[in-house]
């Protein structure tokens, strides 16, 4: 019975009356379908899947990336410290940003700052909507996420100056205030629609907001911590220049999220910048070898991997707008002028910068910013078509004076502030014993 009623003309596949019967009901989804594509957010998954993926790139940046770098840059009492800071500081950073940092970058205001309400823990986004941010091809979400780890990154930079002698709680509080009065208004105002955006400063990927601001404070938290014991009199030797050198060439790999993640798309801008960021890295590494052979009779693998590191500083606020030969003109000097950065010029400022935050990030983004201003003409393989690049330079070291000055009045305010409440410094019981043991009562090592 069953074989027959499957058999018989109107259960048939392909039968007239099903065909029928389909075709209408096809004809009736077709609004529904139309509708339903009409309300479908309109964003690209390429660009998305692009974006994803950086924005996990420059996570990789900061932890491990950075941690590393700086971990094995500091004594073996201090390693554990200096990653418990990095992780910490990056984590508070995250909250803060969508507590009220995103709003005050990307709404309006003044040239430095915008609402600290209007999207105040991201209200008004919701997981489906699109084109509430300056990124009018990616979910809302996304792009929230990808420039919170640019914040985060930012303020854990400075961590690398102050670290093996500092209290666990001033880092704590100076990173809450520094990324609120340091970093928010400089994001405003090259990438939140603030003065020196208005002005035509090209900074792509943050050498200004960024390195410069990073590199400012960590000297200037340098001089107001104060210097190691023993500093000047004792060899203060990285523990393991191994974990530094690891570091380094993670930060390499995700700087490639950080720097072509910064054209906001999978796009030809995306290329260029991540050719870019390859090539002046290498001619930096190459730069800095040169000059550590000539000046110091060899050179050094933790001088190469700094190199590294000084080349993708140098190039980010150039990256989506040189051309490959300039980029590496841009890796070649700053690979070569942060050596001395890290050497001559760190002698005649008399810093503890413990490691190098001023002397790479500071001097090879005041380096880069300026470069960007040359070699983005279209004449000299750019593609800003017709820049006067007199002008532009004009305009690049008026947005690099701006940057040092403003960090540098922030954070000694910032550090005046965290010192009246908290302290700064550790006992000197507590940093000869080590931080890892005196404030997280744990070791890295076993003796």
């Amino acid at each position: 019975m069953r074989m027959e009623i499957l058999a018989g003309p109107r259960a048939r596949f392909g039968g007239p009356c099903l065909s029928s019967t389909l075709a209408g009901l096809a004809l009736a989804l077709l609004p529904l379908a139309a509708s339903a594509q009409d309300a479908a957010p309109a964003f690209d998954h390429g660009d998305v899947a692009w974006m994803l993926t950086s924005t996990l790139l420059v996570l990789m940046m900061v932890v491990p990336g950075l941690a590393l770098f700086y971990g094995g840059l500091v004594r073996a009492k201090n390693v554990l410290s200096v990653l418990s800071q990095v992780l910490v500081v990056f984590s508070l950073v995250l909250l803060l940003w969508v507590g009220y940092g995103y709003s005050v970058v990307f709404s309006e205001g003044n040239a430095l700052f915008g609402s600290f309400t209007r999207f105040a823990f991201l209200q008004g986004f919701t997981p489906a909507s699109v084109g509430n941010t300056p990124v009018a091809g990616l979910p809302d979400y996304l792009f929230v996420a990808f420039q919170s780890t640019f914040a985060g990154i930012t303020t854990a930079l400075i961590v690398g100056a102050f670290a093996e002698r500092i209290r666990f709680r001033a880092v704590l509080l100076f990173s809450a205030l520094w990324f609120t009065l340091g970093y928010l208004p400089m994001a405003h105002s090259v990438w939140g629609g603030g003065w020196l955006g208005a002005m035509g400063a090209i900074d792509f990927a943050g050498g200004t907001v960024v390195h410069i601001n990073a590199g400012v404070a960590g000297l200037v938290a340098a001089w107001f911590v104060g210097k190691r014991l023993g500093y000047g009199h004792v060899a203060l030797k990285p523990h393991n220049l191994p974990l530094t050198w690891l570091g380094a060439m993670l930060l390499w790999v995700g700087w490639f999220g950080f720097n072509a993640g910064s054209a906001a798309a999978a796009d030809s801008v995306a290329s260029l910048a991540f050719i870019n960021t390859l090539l002046a890295t290498a001619a930096a590494v190459l730069g800095w070898t040169l000059v550590e052979a000539v000046t110091k009779g060899h050179p050094s693998a933790l001088g190469a991997a700094s190199g590294a590191v000084a080349g993708l500083v140098g190039v980010t606020p150039a990256c989506g707008t040189v051309g490959p030969l300039g980029a590496i003109v841009i890796g070649l000097v700053t690979g070569m002028l942060c050596v001395w950065g890290v050497t001559g010029l760190k002698r005649l400022l008399r810093a503890d910068d413990t490691a190098d935050v001023f002397g790479v990030h500071g001097v090879g983004g005041i380096v880069g910013a300026l470069l960007t201003g040359v070699f983005s003409a279209q004449s000299l393989g750019g593609t800003k078509v017709d820049l006067d690049i007199a002008h532009q330079l004009w305009v690049q070291a008026v947005s690099v004076g701006f940057t040092v000055l403003w960090s540098a009045a922030v954070t000694a305010l910032v550090l005046l502030v965290v010192r009246a409440l908290v302290g700064l410094r550790v006992s000197e019981e507590a940093e000869r014993t080590g931080l890892d043991i005196s404030t997280h009562g744990e070791s890295a090592y076993e003796a």
